[in-house]
């Protein structure tokens, strides 16, 4: 018996026939999309298609619960959206669209509602296609519009990653903080332009690095409150047209109750369909949160150069250099960095070039958006289990400390400036006859060793200020 291979399905709309591959669960308006946006191979974000199946649920119960749909149709519809939550390899490749697409995120909207569709009807003992039983448009869709589902999808998806993403930030911060406990009793030089300054610790040094981190969680967290207000029942541009009033103010206890998020129903629906200026302030936060790791893979970078502390070895850092190793992760972070700070850029771009009652834009807003809180989350995770390893070379800190000429200004308190200064002089003479002489050691010889060990022990240097004498 020879296997025939599955029939193309054909399906129809105002601009004529169109088929549709075997094995898609897709139609035709997916199918249009598919051919007419090939811009650049990168893929909706699974989170986005995600949400979307998420608010199509809750309408879904909305609408059975006032009468609009029938019980077994929600059912199978309610089925389909968990299975496109649930995801997996044969869910996944049901969402093929890219990215950058014309219409505000209307393919995209299309695709979700073909696909549960779709679904719903085999659930149901039918084929693929056959609309008259579930309907993208009429049972999927109904009583929204892509300009409400869409923009309120994306504040669902970014609500989840920025929970996720705080929670990362605070594993880097208590990463940071053990360091600085580890750290806290090893001496070393501060720097300021990349010039000896004075003293401090190692420990004092990633103190920083951890309360930098702490205040990106903070902000990270507080993005939820940016993004809780929707505009799900406004439908085309936030006056809520087709949509019965019950459903309108109804929908959103549903949604509340199936995200668990705090959401709440914007006052002025108009003003949230028409405008994404909270995206750009959320984004502005992440921005802040990028240039923070930045600066902390810069400095971790130059602490390794320094020999101060050691990044733990990843991978061989050359294909012509045996043994050459590379500091790696924190290239990786910079880079991420600089991704992240673009991303904001395009978001900005984006929110500004929307017109009038809609923002025609927001495919690639949302694609930049969540492509930022991703790229932090597993950054952070995966730096957060880097900074775990590293080491210090306790006798380099020292070393450094020791032999830098601004090590004096430690003993201002003690010996006043003009000496001080007179003793920084000194020591270029004498190091000038003996260019193995440390600054520690002569001072040690002018000042005595117990002032010496006094001023320069770690504890003195972690407190803040100096006691009175």
């Amino acid at each position: 018996m020879t296997n025939q291979p599955e029939p193309l399905r054909r399906e129809t709309d105002s601009l004529g026939d169109i088929e549709i591959a075997p094995g898609a669960l897709w139609g035709i308006h997916t199918q249009r999309a598919l051919n007419n946006f090939p811009a650049t191979g990168r893929r909706v974000p699974l989170v986005l298609i995600g949400s979307i199946a998420v608010v199509k649920h809750a309408c879904a119960v909305t609408n059975a619960e006032l009468g609009f749909l029938k019980r077994d149709t929600v059912q199978a519809i309610v089925k389909a959206c968990a299975k496109i939550c649930e995801g997996g390899p044969e869910i996944e490749k049901q969402f093929p669209l890219d990215a950058l697409q014309g219409g505000a995120g209307t393919s995209t909207n299309m695709n979700v509602n073909e696909v549960i569709a779709n679904l719903a009807l085999i659930e149901l003992g039918h084929t693929p296609g056959e609309y008259a039983h579930v309907h993208p448009l009429h049972h999927v869709n109904l009583h929204q519009s892509t300009n409400d589902v869409y923009p309120t999808a994306l504040r669902i998806a970014a609500i989840a990653g920025v929970r996720n993403l705080s929670n990362a930030f605070a594993k880097l911060q208590g990463a940071f903080q053990a360091k600085e406990t580890e750290f806290q009793a090893i001496p070393k030089m501060g720097r300021t332009e990349l010039q000896p300054a004075v003293p401090m610790t190692l420990g004092q040094e990633f103190s920083a690095f951890a309360e930098a981190i702490a205040r990106d969680r903070w902000r990270t967290f507080k993005c939820e409150e940016r993004l809780r207000l929707v505009n799900i029942g406004g439908t085309a541009i936030g006056t809520g047209l087709t949509a019965p009033r019950a459903f309108i103010f109804r929908i959103i206890e549903v949604l509340r109750g199936l995200t668990g998020m705090g959401l709440s129903r914007n006052e002025n629906v108009i003003d949230a369909t028409a405008n994404a200026d909270a995206f750009v302030e959320v984004s502005g936060i992440l921005k802040a949160s990028a240039a923070n790791l930045a600066k902390i893979a810069g400095d971790l970078r130059l602490l390794h150069f320094l020999g101060e502390i050691a990044l733990p070895p990843l991978q061989a850092g050359s294909s012509i250099m045996p043994g050459k190793i590379n500091p790696v992760m924190t290239e990786c972070v910079l880079q991420v960095a600089m991704a992240a700070r673009a991303n904001d850029a395009i978001i900005t771009d984006c929110a500004a070039h929307g017109t009038l009652q809609i923002n025609e834009f927001l495919p690639l807003l949302a694609y930049a958006l969540l492509d930022t809180i991703a790229m932090l989350e597993t950054t952070a995770r995966a730096l957060t289990k880097h900074v775990g390893a590293i080491t210090a070379d306790t006798a380099r800190c020292a070393a450094y400390l020791a032999d830098s000429p601004t090590l004096v200004t430690a003993f201002l308190p003690k010996i006043g400036y003009e000496r001080a200064e007179a003793l920084s002089q000194d020591y270029v003479t004498a190091r000038a006859s003996d260019p193995k002489l440390t600054l520690r050691a002569f001072l040690a010889i002018h000042l005595g060793q117990s002032l010496v060990d006094e001023v320069l022990a770690a504890p003195n240097l972690i407190k803040l200020g100096h006691t009175e004498t």
